[in-house]
């Protein structure tokens, strides 16, 4: 990653508070990607654990490019610092009639807050729960999701960044994504 881009990535993270709910919309996959990885880093700076619920792919490209940053995933994983879901799983957890049933999804991230603050007080989470829903054309659904992740990060008092690829925005006339960006407390700049 050049050094500018990392630069802001680095300064945007380092402005983010305990509950801040962050939002990404971006066009390149390796420009989330890195978005992501500081964000990764920035809590294993401040010994926050780390929760991650993202598709495979993602998670995947995650582990790799912490392992070349020197974080052993693997140690982080069972310290109870790094925990890793699926989001299509995670999502089934609490979905009903394609729905996010506010108790179900209370009691689903909760338990995965409780486990990473038996450790660590501080924690930060990264969720494309959201993504999946959007792309599936359920809009008020996702909108719904988006409110209650807001009103966890404030309960639990942490920060939480969700990203979107701008190709889920394509379709419409762009109110779609200022509705999504507007459910966020800060925007990712574009890098």
């Amino acid at each position: 990653m050049e050094a500018t881009r990392r630069e802001a990535i680095e300064e945007f993270w380092q402005h983010t508070s305990h509950c801040d709910h962050s939002v990404q919309v971006y066009e390149e996959e390796e420009h989330f990607l890195d978005t992501l990885e500081e964000f990764v880093l920035a809590g294993f700076r401040r010994n926050d654990a780390v929760i991650i619920i993202a598709t495979p792919e993602h998670r995947s490209a995650l582990a790799a490019r912490l392992e070349r940053q020197g974080i052993d995933v693997g140690n982080a994983t069972m310290r109870g610092q790094y925990i890793v879901r699926d989001a299509r799983a995670t999502l089934a957890r609490f979905m009903f009639d394609g729905w996010p049933a506010e108790a179900r999804f209370n009691a689903a991230v909760g338990d995965l807050i409780a486990k990473a603050r038996q450790h660590h007080p501080g924690v930060r989470a990264f969720g494309e729960m959201v993504v999946l829903l959007w792309d599936e054309g359920l809009y008020r659904a996702t909108m719904r999701l988006e409110h209650l992740w807001t009103q966890m990060c404030e309960r639990e008092s942490f920060p939480l960044f969700c990203a979107y690829p701008k190709a889920s925005f394509e379709h419409g006339d762009g109110s779609g994504c200022r509705e999504v960006c507007q459910s966020h407390t800060r925007v990712c700049p574009p890098l």
